[in-house]
């Protein structure tokens, strides 16, 4: 080799090392702003995505707790362009609203580990980041006769116990639909006059109608309630606390909470790069560690624990009996659900 090669070698592996620390100094300056619930959800995103997205590309998330399901805040800043955020977490649902309007920008994230995620998971405007399930939990310490349906919760006779269910027709109607005998894959679309029926036969034993999900751990952990429809991932704190509390998957209903772009953000290009990083089976993985919603990249599980594994909700064993949410019967139907079932539990 001789002595100009050399030096030119030299000088082009440099460069090449130096690139990546390069890259993050150019980055440095950027800032994305992500809408999350708050509470539980911040610490886990900041320990699965925000710091280590930071220290590998040297932009900075800023998170933003926000109200449940913010479609008109987004609307409102699309149409205004005036981004309070840049990405929003969301459930499919939300964004199936937000689609209909055109306020969500394409993802174009494909050929990252996004295209690892279930059919269902994703969209080209929603990259599905965990999955929450809806499921009946109960007190092992005072059931002795353990239920294992919405048939048994609703059977009063066989499975007495002080009984909560969510005040809200979500979840709560397929519930009462399937307590009814309603197979899982005859569900949608929703007989609303058969669940309100089915709903007419459990209203006077249930002792307490939760709105917020703290609030149903509460009643599981006290021993308020011996039995209670609950999202999984309240009732495994409760379980992590030390509560003698146990979950029946079968019949979970499913529903899928993804990143989203809004429509027109100046920083869609860092904010790709954030959704695409989250995608990742490792932070994913990272994600599980603090939330028992499970993660929606398959290959997140060669990364966690057996264990652990065993209380997440994709967890193979969990799907196979999982009724996933029907958004798009939902986005038709919600308005007047909701209208009926206040009118029914204000009697």
């Amino acid at each position: 080799m001789n002595k100009r090669h050399f030096l030119m070698t030299g000088a082009a592996t440099a460069v090449a090392l130096a690139a990546p620390a390069v890259w993050r100094r150019a980055h440095a300056a950027e800032t994305i702003t992500v809408r999350d619930p708050g509470g539980s959800y911040v610490d886990a995103f900041r320990e699965a995505f925000y710091l280590p997205f930071e220290a590998k590309t040297g932009i900075k998330v800023v998170p933003a707790a926000a109200s449940h399901e913010p479609t008109a805040q987004i609307k409102a800043m699309v149409e205004s362009k005036s981004y309070t955020w840049d990405v929003a977490l969301l459930s499919l649902a939300a964004h199936n609203q937000l689609m209909t309007e055109s306020l969500l920008e394409p993802l174009q994230i494909e050929g990252s580990a996004f295209d690892d995620l279930p059919v269902g998971y994703r969209t080209p405007s929603f990259a599905g980041i965990d999955v929450y399930v809806a499921v009946l939990a109960f007190r092992t310490d005072t059931m002795k006769t353990p239920p294992q349906s919405w048939a048994d919760f609703w059977n009063t006779r066989t499975f007495p116990g002080r009984r909560s269910l969510r005040s809200n027709p979500f979840d709560t109607i397929e519930q009462a639909l399937m307590a009814d005998g309603v197979a899982t894959n005859a569900v949608y679309p929703c007989d609303l006059d058969r669940a309100f029926k089915s709903l007419d036969r459990i209203r006077q034993h249930v002792d307490v109608w939760w709105r917020q999900g703290a609030q149903s751990s509460q009643l599981i952990q006290s021993g308020e309630v011996d039995m209670i429809a609950i999202w999984n991932g309240a009732a495994q704190r409760v379980i992590d606390a030390g509560a003698p509390v146990k979950l029946v998957w079968n019949q979970n209903i499913a529903g899928v909470e993804g990143w989203c772009i809004l429509k027109g953000t100046p920083k869609a290009r860092p904010a790709r790069e954030f959704v695409a990083f989250c995608m990742r089976p490792e932070q994913q993985a990272i994600l599980a560690k603090h939330m028992a919603y499970g993660p929606t990249n398959p290959k997140a599980y060669d990364h966690i624990d057996p264990s652990r594994a065993a209380v997440l909700s994709t967890h193979p064993d969990y799907r196979k009996s999982a009724l996933l949410i029907d958004n798009d019967y939902w986005a038709a139907n919600k308005d007047k659900a909701l209208e009926r079932f206040n009118a029914w539990i204000a009697r």
